[in-house]
């Protein structure tokens, strides 16, 4: 424990430092253009160079996690009382039937889980019954948001080297998946509510959580994580290997631990129609439960799930050059673009750490241009 700990203490200093250094460095290099001649700014081209291309990355890499921009069309005498009455509906009739199907659905699923769990013995038996009843549950959810799904391809079953993949978009990927067949998944472990289910009911199902800050959790998933793919009885396992959720227009890196495992890999695609509600989730600005609320104050949330033939690793190809022919599949399915991203990287953002690395450019580039100007212009000149 106290090895894992030092690790992890050695992995966030060395971020820490990492972090500083960058920010210390590019602050000189932007206090040392402040001095240059105009003649010297004009051969020196390297930093304004370096700051385009940085944003022409930072847009390119932002446009991953953009949500679609809702598209106002009450804007007139005519259309504002059908935009009014589809609201009352919405949220009037809609909400609180599938609000009260929601509730009644997970009292009666936790009466009948737990109540399963003391009353039987742990077995073939009872892991069943569990498995049909978090089926149940997910279906439920995605009745709660009139959902109209489309499953094309084989029901996955449980088998030994195998590990399913599927691009990600939203938590609500692994409920769609589950409701036509039970996984067990490897995802992020999250606080309240959402945590409860994860840890004492998906448990079952022999999830993996983890904390991607956590050194420790994420070698103890990587064991696991062969093990539950070598076992013939277990759960098909089900991975998210962009690791982070994308707006289901772009396609990010493939982590390459799932295609590392010397498994059948079965591709996953899902593809979200926004006709009526963006099944994004962009987990740094809203809450699963803001998430959830969204999708049931809805029309409905339409989507097309696709299970590819599977693909074994070639002798001469890398774990990495077989992601990136499986993400190529999903991605052609799908109608994703492929974007070179680590997905990671919205989570590690020098500029949203360090704020005051942006002001300090702005300054510097308003203080060259204005002495350039000064310089240029003579005066009296009109």
């Amino acid at each position: 424990m106290d090895e894992f700990a030092d690790i992890k203490n050695d992995v966030s200093e060395s971020t820490r430092d990492l972090e500083d250094i960058a920010a210390e460095q590019d602050a000189h290099r932007l206090s040392s253009q402040s001095g240059n001649s105009l003649l010297q700014n004009l051969l020196n081209a390297s930093p304004v160079l370096t700051d385009a291309a940085t944003a022409v990355v930072d847009d390119s890499f932002l446009r991953c996690f953009q949500g679609a921009r809702p598209d106002p069309w009450n804007w007139n005498v005519y259309l504002f009382p059908t935009w009014l009455l589809g609201c009352v509906i919405r949220w009037g009739i809609l909400f609180p039937l599938r609000l009260t199907l929601l509730l009644s659905g997970f009292i009666a699923f936790f009466i009948t889980f737990f109540g399963a769990r003391i009353l039987l013995p742990k077995g073939p038996r009872r892991a069943i019954l569990e498995r049909k009843l978090v089926q149940a549950q997910c279906w439920i959810f995605v009745a709660s948001w009139t959902g109209v799904i489309r499953y094309h391809g084989p029901r996955p079953t449980p088998r030994a080297d195998a590990v399913w993949v599927c691009n990600h978009t939203s938590m609500i990927d692994y409920i769609i998946l589950t409701a036509y067949s039970p996984f067990a998944v490897i995802m992020q472990l999250h606080p309240g509510w959402v945590g409860f289910l994860q840890t004492q009911v998906l448990g079952c199902l022999g999830c993996l959580w983890f904390n991607r800050n956590e050194v420790r959790d994420r070698q103890l998933v990587a064991q696991r994580m062969q093990k539950h793919v070598s076992s013939a009885e277990s759960t098909p396992l089900l991975i998210f290997p962009e690791g982070t959720c994308v707006n289901n227009e772009f396609c990010v890196m493939f982590k390459r631990g799932a295609f590392d495992l010397d498994a059948a890999v079965f591709p996953v695609a899902i593809r979200y129609n926004k006709i009526f509600v963006d099944a994004f989730w962009n987990s740094k600005k809203q809450s699963f439960s803001a998430h959830l609320l969204k999708l049931m104050t809805s029309w409905a949330v339409v989507c097309e799930v696709s299970f590819l033939p599977p693909q074994t690793r070639a002798k001469d190809e890398t774990a990495q050059q077989f992601a990136e022919r499986v993400q190529s599949l999903i991605a052609a399915r799908a109608n994703l673009k492929i974007a070179p991203w680590d997905g990671y990287l919205k989570y590690y953002n020098l500029g949203v750490k360090h704020p005051d690395l942006i002001e300090k450019r702005r300054r510097a580039f308003a203080a060259n241009l204005s002495k350039n100007l000064q310089h240029t212009v003579k005066p009296g000149a009109h």
